[in-house]
């Protein structure tokens, strides 16, 4: 475990068993541009997101709402989509 793993990583083992969430600012994890373009409001080297980058998900609970917004706007997944109806989905219900 890095310094960066999200302090809620048993919780989210649990919901997304396949993804890694650490922390990041918004400048090191290279957002889409589409996103970039929609944070206003925050310094992208103050700010964090929560996130597994290889896969495009980010938890909202550990994330600025603006950025969460913008990423729901880009090809980005909200770790509650990514569990139910995105790709998570499909391997949450074979660990039932």
């Amino acid at each position: 475990m890095s310094a960066r793993t999200c302090p809620d990583w048993p919780e989210l083992m649990e919901l997304a068993p396949d993804l890694q969430f650490k922390h990041y600012s918004v400048a090191e994890a290279q957002l889409p541009a589409d996103a970039l373009a929609h944070i206003s409001h925050v310094s992208l080297s103050a700010v964090e997101i929560c996130c597994d980058l290889d896969h495009h998900v980010f938890n909202a609970g550990h994330t600025d709402a603006e950025v969460c917004e913008a990423l729901r706007a880009s090809h980005w997944y909200d770790l509650s989509e990514w569990a139910t109806s995105g790709p998570g989905a499909d391997t949450s219900s074979n660990a039932a």
